[in-house]
């Protein structure tokens, strides 16, 4: 480390240590490493003196490594760059992973690896490759090299999204698909999403003229529809559950969804994770001890609400939700698809975390596609005239026949794939993909983002056209490689029914009953965020003005 062109006595302890090699390492660590290398003033000096005490073992590590990688064996490598020494491709990377990725193509072609720390890397980033990764070899692939602050928010990785426990992730999913998903229970759970959304419209309605962030409105919508249907709001307790959210909730989820995407030292050089450096760990455990002081809360005050139902105390109102469902399996051990608590809690983070943080980022990023082509806003308005009707609201029956605002979600699901680079995969043996060997345990993503806007898949691939998916067999569920923004394969996201259809409801209730427009004084832009959730880098801000000449549909 150097201050005021002055070498510290870290510095002097490595010059003692280590090579002039080393040294130059380090000297590129702390230089290239700023994109991710986040560590506050007050612990800069204790992570830096760690790290420089470090490199002696990284080089050896390198250099065993580098033997590796002459061999023979490795010949059969995807291309890639070499990088540094102990760090590889690291510096060179920016912050903007999947634009980086897709850069690299025109180089290396469509699959390409590198080395990040000591973890071996691979980018899958065309459709035909990604069909070997999630169709031809999906058993293979089914596995996740979970990062290390991932495993602490999903309870050591007892989610769906991230176990590798091929029974316990069959058996989750079957019981998230059955009881959840299920168009029996998405019809039964019609009343609180028609609630809320009405609930929504009203809220708009007395900010008319007013600017509205609307990730925000978006996002408390879903998070209101997501809990009722997870653990039950009858008219009887209404509020009463749910209100153990909190406010807070929002920012909680927030950090969460940007901790699952930062970078971690600790997960590209596992010997360094109990030092913590960039305190990922630290910082996830306290967002965890919130959301699991809610879950226990929660499931507290409804295993006491059973136990007074059998003991004759209450009586029973007939309510089967998902929490319910989940505590009677726990009881039953003797069964196959048996849950403990810590897979509750697990699977309620999955559940309202993807279900609320994607959808009301999409609703953002389709909003401001339609802000930014008036001629789309127009289309999309017209049709919500002509099927719904300027005397009437929008419901749940009538989103199917909007073609046109379906064609505007799937361009902005292109154009904007919420994970441009999907969950990661790593093959539990080795394997070869493209003529290429991919050693076991290598982490693979599959670059969504360069497939979306790869001009031999879509002409024009950079002009927002709607118009592409109005004709032709289109939708969410990875059959078609070139349209894969929830992936394909088993590992597909199971909640593609209740979030296509809160997307599409929650828009269209927005577009029909208001008029948008973005304020005068604040610059608009459609730049992006990278993060294991894409976001929009500016919060989108629009003004609504009345659109129904009738008030009373704007009413609850």
């Amino acid at each position: 480390m150097i201050v005021q062109g002055k070498k510290t006595t870290h510095v002097s302890f490595v010059e003692e240590m280590i090579s002039e090699v080393g040294y130059n390492i380090y000297l590129k660590m702390i230089t290239y490493w700023s994109w991710w290398w986040e560590i506050n003033n007050e612990r800069d000096e204790l992570a830096r003196t760690i790290l420089t005490i470090s490199v002696p073992a990284l080089v050896f590590l390198w250099y065993k490594w580098m033997l590796f990688y002459t061999t023979e064996g490795a010949s059969s490598l995807p291309p890639g760059p070499y990088g540094l020494p102990v760090v590889g491709y690291l510096p060179f990377l920016s912050s903007n992973l999947h634009e980086r990725f897709t850069e690299m193509v025109h180089k290396y072609g469509p699959i390409f690896s590198m080395r990040l720390g000591s973890k071996l890397h691979v980018v899958v980033n065309s459709m035909e490759l990604v069909k070997v990764v999630a169709r031809d070899l999906d058993q293979t692939f089914a596995n996740r090299n979970t990062p290390i602050a991932t495993l602490l928010i999903t309870y050591g990785g007892s989610d769906i999204a991230w176990t590798n426990d091929k029974t316990h992730w069959r058996n989750m999913r079957k019981v998230l698909v059955s009881h959840v998903m299920s168009n029996r229970n998405l019809n039964a759970s019609r009343s609180f999403r028609t609630h809320e959304v009405r609930r929504t419209v009203n809220e708009v309605y007395t900010k008319i003229g007013k600017k509205i962030e609307i990730n925000e409105i978006a996002f408390n919508t879903e998070v209101n529809i997501v809990t009722s249907m997870l653990w039950g709001c009858s008219k009887s307790d209404e509020g009463m559950e749910s209100s153990y959210i909190g406010d807070g909730f929002r920012e909680v989820e927030y950090k969460i969804v940007e901790l699952l995407g930062a970078p971690n030292i600790s997960d590209f050089f596992p010997v360094l994770s109990w030092f913590d450096l960039q305190r990922r760990q630290r910082d996830m455990k306290r967002q965890l001890e919130y959301v699991d002081q809610i879950f226990d809360n929660i499931i507290e005050k409804r295993v006491k609400t059973n136990s007074s139902k059998i003991d004759g105390a209450i009586e029973d109102d007939g309510r089967t939700d998902f929490l319910q469902i989940l505590l009677e399996l726990k009881d039953q051990k003797d069964t196959p698809a048996s849950f403990n608590i810590i897979q509750i809690k697990a699977l309620l983070m999955d559940v309202i975390t993807a279900a609320t943080d994607t959808t009301s980022t999409m609703v953002e990023w389709v909003m401001a596609e339609i802000l930014n082509n008036p001629g789309v806003m127009r289309k999309v308005q017209e049709e919500l005239t002509e099927v719904i009707g300027m005397n009437n609201v929008v419901e749940e029956p009538h989103l199917h026949k909007l073609t046109y605002m379906d064609a505007v979600i799937k361009e902005t699901f292109r154009l904007h794939p919420p994970l441009p680079l999907l969950l990661q995969r790593c093959p539990d043996e080795s394997c070869k993909v493209g003529g290429y060997t991919i050693p076991k345990d290598t982490i693979v993503y599959m670059n969504v983002w360069a497939i979306h806007r790869d001009p031999n898949n879509w002409p024009n691939p950079l002009e927002f056209k709607p118009e592409r998916f109005v004709n032709g067999n289109w939708d969410y569920n990875g059959n078609n490689m070139k349209f894969l923004p929830f992936g394909s394969g088993r590992r597909i996201c199971p909640g593609i029914p209740l979030g296509e259809m809160m997307l599409m409801y929650i828009l269209a209730s927005l577009l029909h009953s208001f008029d948008w427009n973005l304020p005068k004084d604040d610059e608009f832009d459609l730049f992006d965020e990278f993060g294991l959730v894409t976001k929009k880098k500016k919060a989108l801000v629009a003004i609504p003005s009345q659109r129904l000449s009738d008030a009373t549909l704007y009413m609850i």
